[in-house]
């Protein structure tokens, strides 16, 4: 057993573990789920759909963009977001890597 683990996550390993934080809250998870395939939506399309309200969203999006689950671009006085497929699928794919080779 690597106890090293016990005291500190790998810095490799980071990225992912903010990728599960950030998903770990159902209500980002019913945000990323409102997300078709290649399409981008403003926060105040995702707080209509929402229960929430809307600096409750701005937070949740926040958390997502930062984990790396979700990009961004300010268009105007908008801010578009859009399901970052690249590093979300690199995260998964480094757990699945680590579940293959050591579990």
């Amino acid at each position: 057993m690597p106890r090293r683990y016990l005291r500190q996550i790998p810095p490799a390993w980071r990225t992912v573990a903010r990728v599960f934080v950030a998903l770990g809250d159902g209500h980002r998870q019913r945000i990323l789920l409102l997300f078709e395939p290649g399409e981008r939506l403003t926060a105040g399309e995702i707080a209509a759909a929402s229960t929430l309200s809307r600096p409750t969203v701005s937070h949740h999006l926040k958390v997502l963009r930062e984990a790396g689950v979700l990009a961004s671009e300010k268009r105007g006085r908008e801010v578009y977001f859009w399901v970052d497929r690249r590093r979300l699928l690199a995260a998964l794919a480094a757990v699945a890597d680590y579940v293959r080779g050591n579990a």
